[in-house]
């Protein structure tokens, strides 16, 4: 079992320091031999203006968090862009003492409202795990039609990462399955910062760097990436091949996500969800039920 939160700043830091070239970084090149091509650990943090022991420290695990002062200048020098600089920022903070996070995300009713109110697009709405909470119909059938339509409701949850390397049928649909994939698992470095006590995040991680040495390796790089829009090339199993935006619009108070997939009107992309739309038997727009009764995907069973 991998342990998700163990220095999870020393690491970060690392990557990033390993990436960045001295020529980028705009140090000369010595006379020594070098034997990796990022920068040593004093040369970072001469640039960032701490000490080498403190950054070390850092580094190592032996500080477990750093001012805003020295985390802006650390960023600096790395070159980190925003996505990567918020991610250091989260790591860095003081950590509290908590509990270990273990209950079932719960879906305000106000949200499956919501998603009955978007007939024409397809919607799914995920927690930090990426367990999926709930679906409209026209999400089901674009994003997992060969999944039972009310399995968000069921004991164990569909979870999009897990349904993304281990789930042939949904790996499929993406085209650009590199880079859903990328996305995918910086949202999980991303929840594993804010969610450090979380152990039904640590198992879904654990669980999918055992089982998937694709993802063991990307999840090694250490990606930092928010992408809140993006255009999605897909393979669909009843209409071929569609092209769709997606909206992915965060509900904070719950640290859930939902996405939207949707086509300009009047495109054959638009066609082609109004078909899928027609090839679903008629019923609800979406189950009503709770969601909140079972215990999730990423428990353990008692």
């Amino acid at each position: 079992m991998v342990t998700t939160g163990a220095n999870d700043l020393g690491g970060f830091l690392r990557s990033r320091r390993e990436r960045l070239t001295p020529e980028a970084a705009g140090i000369r090149p010595g006379l020594s031999h070098r034997r990796v091509p990022g920068l040593r650990r004093e040369e970072l943090a001469e640039l960032a203006g701490v000490s080498t022991g403190y950054y070390t420290r850092l580094e190592q695990g032996a500080s477990s968090s750093a001012s805003p002062a020295v985390v802006d200048a650390l960023a600096a020098a790395l070159r980190l862009d925003p996505s990567e600089h918020e991610h250091l920022r989260v790591l860095a903070a003081p950590r509290r003492p908590t509990r270990s996070r273990a209950h079932r995300s719960r879906l305000r009713p106000s949200v499956r409202d919501l998603l009955a109110a978007v007939p024409t697009a397809a919607a799914i709405v995920i927690d930090h795990r990426a367990d999926v909470l709930a679906w409209n119909r026209l999400g089901h059938a674009l994003l997992a039609g060969h999944v039972d339509v009310d399995a968000p409701d069921a004991r164990i949850r569909p979870n999009i990462a897990r349904m993304l390397f281990l789930d042939p049928h949904h790996r499929a649909l993406y085209r650009d399955w590199a880079d859903k994939a990328q996305v995918t698992v910086a949202a999980l470095h991303q929840a594993v910062a804010r969610h450090r006590a979380d152990a039904g995040l640590e198992r879904l991680v654990g669980g999918l760097v055992a089982e998937s040495p694709e993802f063991a390796r990307m999840w090694a790089k250490r990606p930092v990436r928010t992408c809140s829009s993006s255009v999605r090339a897909l393979d669909h199993p009843v209409v071929g091949r569609v092209t769709l935006s997606n909206e992915t619009v965060t509900l904070p108070d719950d640290d859930q996500q939902l996405g939207l997939f949707y086509a300009r009107p009047d495109t054959p992309d638009a066609d082609a969800l109004v078909l899928l739309a027609q090839s679903i038997d008629p019923a609800p727009s979406i189950d009503r039920r709770s969601a909140s009764d079972a215990p999730s995907q990423q428990e353990d069973a008692r």
